[in-house]
This record gives C-alpha cells, sequence and structure tokens, in this order.
C-alpha cells in the first residue's frame, strides 16, 4: 500500500509553541514523515453555547481552550523543514477575509518552495463565527465559495481582477506568488459539500471515523465524481483525530479505533490504508505529555505502519 503518512503539529496547552513545533516538525521529517499539519479552533465559550460540532450536551475537549493560529504555527515549521508537505487540516475558511487568507496562502507557499495544502472547511461554531465578523453563520458556503474564487485569482496571473459579495480587486499586482499551484482540499459532509468537492476542488479531506466508514464515504465521492463527469483524480488525505495512545494494549471491548497502544493503532490504520486513499495524518498531541513524547510515539507509529507495509 502506498500510502503516505503525515503528522498534526503541537497546538495543545502542554505544548511551548516557539520551542516544540519547529522542533517536532524537524524530528517528524527526520523519522520520514511526507506532511505536518494544523488545525483551526479559534476560541472556547464559557459557558457553552453550544456543544461540541454543534450537538446539544456535548462538551468541549479541554485542550481547545488555547489552540494557537493555524497558520502562524504553520509557518514556525517552514524554516524547521525542508521538504515535507504543510497542510491546513481544516481551516475555517469563512472565519477568515477572503483575499488576506488568499494573500497568506500564497505568501507561505513561496516560502516553503511549494509546500503548502490548503484543507478547507466551514466550520460549526456559531462563537467563532460572531467574533471573526467576517459574515454570518448563515453565509458560510456561500463566503466558502468566495474564498475560492479569491484564491483562484490571487494565485493567478497579473493583474488580479475580482469582484465578489465581500471582495473586490479592480486590476492589480498581487505577489508573492505561490510557488506551483496550491492543492485545496474539502470535506464532504452534505450533498451540496460533495458537489462542490467534485466541482472545484483538487481533493477529499474526511476524518477516519471507521474502516467501513470511510469505504462507504469513499464510494460516494466516487459516484459523484462519475455522475458529474470529473476525471482529474481526487487526492486524499484522511485525518486521524483525537489519536488515543496508551503504553499498553486498550483490552476494553468496545475499544474505538486508533484507541490503545501502537499495536492497535497501526492495526486500524492498516485497515483503512487498505481503502486505497493517499494518505493519512495523525493527531497523536492530545495524548502526550510533552514533545518529546509526542517525538518517540510518532517514531514508533512510524515505524510500525512501515514494517507492517503501510
Amino acid at each position: 500500500m502506498a500510502t503516505r503518512l503525515g503528522l498534526c503539529l503541537p497546538q495543545a496547552p502542554q505544548y511551548d509553541m516557539g520551542r516544540d513545533v519547529p522542533d517536532v516538525a524537524r524530528t517528524a521529517e527526520q523519522i520520514g514523515y511526507e506532511s505536518l499539519w494544523v488545525y483551526e479552533r479559534a476560541l472556547f465559550p464559557e459557558p457553552a453555547t453550544q456543544g461540541l460540532y454543534g450537538v446539544p450536551g456535548l462538551p468541549w475537549p479541554e485542550h481547545y481552550r488555547s489552540v494557537p493560529d493555524a497558520l502562524v504555527t504553520l509557518t514556525l515549521a517552514v524554516t524547521a523543514t525542508e521538504r515535507v508537505r504543510l497542510g491546513t487540516g481544516v481551516l475555517v475558511a469563512p472565519l477568515h477575509g477572503p483575499f488576506q487568507l488568499a494573500k497568506t496562502l500564497g505568501t507561505l507557499d513561496a516560502a516553503s518552495g511549494g509546500r503548502v495544502v490548503a484543507g478547507f472547511g466551514t466550520g460549526w461554531s456559531l462563537d467563532e463565527y460572531a467574533a471573526a465578523g467576517v459574515a454570518p453563520f448563515e453565509e458560510r458556503g456561500k463566503v466558502l465559495d468566495e474564498v475560492l474564487d479569491v484564491c483562484q485569482a490571487v494565485w493567478g496571473p497579473d493583474p488580479v481582477s475580482y469582484e465578489g459579495n465581500l471582495t473586490k480587486i479592480e486590476s492589480a499586482v498581487v505577489g508573492p506568488k505561490p510557488a506551483r499551484p496550491i492543492p485545496v482540499l474539502l470535506p464532504a459532509n452534505t450533498k451540496k459539500a460533495l458537489t462542490r468537492l467534485i466541482d472545484r476542488a483538487d481533493g477529499w479531506m474526511p476524518i477516519a471515523m471507521g474502516a467501513e466508514q470511510l469505504a462507504a464515504q469513499w464510494r460516494q465521492v466516487q459516484d459523484m465524481a462519475a455522475e458529474r463527469g470529473r476525471t482529474k483524480p481526487i487526492e486524499t488525505a484522511v485525518r486521524v483525530n483525537g489519536v488515543q495512545y496508551t503504553a499498553k494494549a486498550y483490552d476494553g471491548a468496545d475499544r474505538a479505533p486508533f484507541q490503545g497502544n501502537v499495536e492497535q493503532i497501526v492495526t486500524d490504520l492498516k485497515a483503512h490504508a487498505e481503502i486505497g486513499l493517499d494518505e493519512f495524518f495523525l493527531d497523536l498531541q492530545a495524548s502526550t505529555r510533552d514533545a518529546q513524547e509526542l517525538k518517540d510515539v510518532a517514531a514508533e507509529v512510524f515505524t510500525a505502519a512501515r514494517a507492517a507495509g503501510i
């Protein structure tokens, strides 16, 4: 199975951002990981005004109390690495002004020599939308479409011209340009989102929540691509959220995917990788105490995964 492996950079409160992000990034590249990823969480409402993911009563994880800015975190990894791809998995695009987001990502890609992957989503937190002040939550799909339009314009040839609901560029030179076309990946949790993915994005960015479920989702993506006549390959990068690492094997009968020791995590990873998707990136940070443990576990998982044929 020719599967790429990536690692999420440390953004949890127990890590020192300025010291640990470059350290983990450098070490992950040396281990052999092929990509590094960040996610976005803008704030932590207290008291809670809605449940996690908008599910009533579902509490927000404690590590969401302090999440460093995604693009600043990714920037810290640029000069510490030379070859790994640098991805957002995901960035809540409608929380950002479309022009400034396109400009920042283009600059980051130029600085990294063409290694940025833009994973965009629409998010779910009403409080984050209110704080960002870009557009109402109800317009998130329209704003994402405008972000995609503006990125295409700003990353393309000069002079740049564009007029949308939030953005107006009369005619301008906008640089620096990305070192190469930045791949855009999107989740697809609704039919409308799936249509946007097929028609507008380079690839798909799901969450691994079980091999059978992921395989069914992938068939749905492929069916929609065939239905809409897409011939361009769909790149895939799967986020393995909140891996719960334990030093000893987890022996519970109701063990969730990616919960347990390295052997159990790799067993789950192999089952998912057999679906045939391009890349999996692991979020180990919540269950490791510090950067050293994160690096040690990341090395163990990578070595065991490659030994298992992944």
